[in-house]
């Protein structure tokens, strides 16, 4: 299974259900779980390792990012649940409210709150940039996929369109840490509409060779995303959502 390090914070996939990705980061002996779809896998790995629950990150209020809350805080009562204001009523457990350019200071480190609706109406992401990372880390939950996007069960392309536009703006090499393993299945459906991209085809080959040996394929990096995800290289609303509905009703 990966392990990320980023300077001296690690990060690490817990996959999860089908295809939900858990990410837990560790900074000096405390841990935060971000979208933690089910509690039992993430009770026994930080117990193995003796960690402190410090916070857990919560980007939309569908069930299979915020299922497994209650049972860690079972565990970890004292544990800070961070989630969007403007969820409240849909995420009840959560101890910290935010909003928009919201700054939080999480183990040291300064996480920016950004609002990134189109998946549902109030999604939000953790946005980390310190001097003691290598590179910025974004975890957007699923607005933004490897190789795609989110459907659309809230919101209108112009919100995707707007939110992907903010997260394209942030530097190259920026990693991106999304909700689910799709990237396989993204990649297919961009290489069976833009046959003749050569980038797409190339990275679906090495994705498909990760998979084959049964490793995550995230996090991915926005530098990647630009040059093979066709929702982030989508050039107005229009292009975006012909993409949105063709990927819907996509049957490989």
């Amino acid at each position: 299974m990966l392990t990320e390090d980023r300077g001296n914070l690690i990060i690490h996939p817990i996959p999860a259900l089908t295809d939900n990705i858990i990410w837990i980061w560790i900074w000096d002996g405390n841990a935060v779980v971000v979208d933690p779809s089910v509690a039992g896998p993430v009770i026994t790995w930080l117990q193995k390792r003796e960690l402190n629950l410090e916070a857990i990150l919560l980007t939309h209020h569908h069930d299979d990012h915020i299922g497994g809350t209650k049972g860690l805080l079972t565990k970890w009562p004292k544990t800070k649940v961070i989630a969007s204001k403007e969820d409240l009523p849909r995420i009840p457990l959560q101890t910290i409210s935010v909003s928009h350019e919201d700054e939080l200071e999480i183990m040291g480190l300064t996480v920016e709150i950004l609002e990134i609706p189109g998946h549902t109406r109030t999604h939000i992401a953790f946005y980390i940039k310190s001097q003691c990372m290598n590179k910025p880390v974004l975890f957007c939950g699923d607005t933004l996929f490897a190789g795609g996007c989110g459907r659309l069960f809230e919101g209108s392309p112009e919100n995707m369109y707007n939110s992907l536009t903010l997260i394209n703006s942030f530097p190259s090499e920026t990693q991106i840490f999304c909700g689910h393993e799709y990237t396989e299945g993204n990649l297919r459906w961009a290489n069976s509409l833009v046959p003749k991209d050569i980038s797409i085809k190339n990275r679906l080959q090495k994705i498909k060779d990760i998979r084959d040996k049964g490793k995550v394929t995230l996090p991915t990096s926005l530098s990647e995303e630009r040059k093979t995800n066709l929702f982030i290289r989508a050039k107005n609303i229009e292009e975006l959502s012909y993409l949105r509905e063709h990927k819907d009703k996509w049957l490989g």
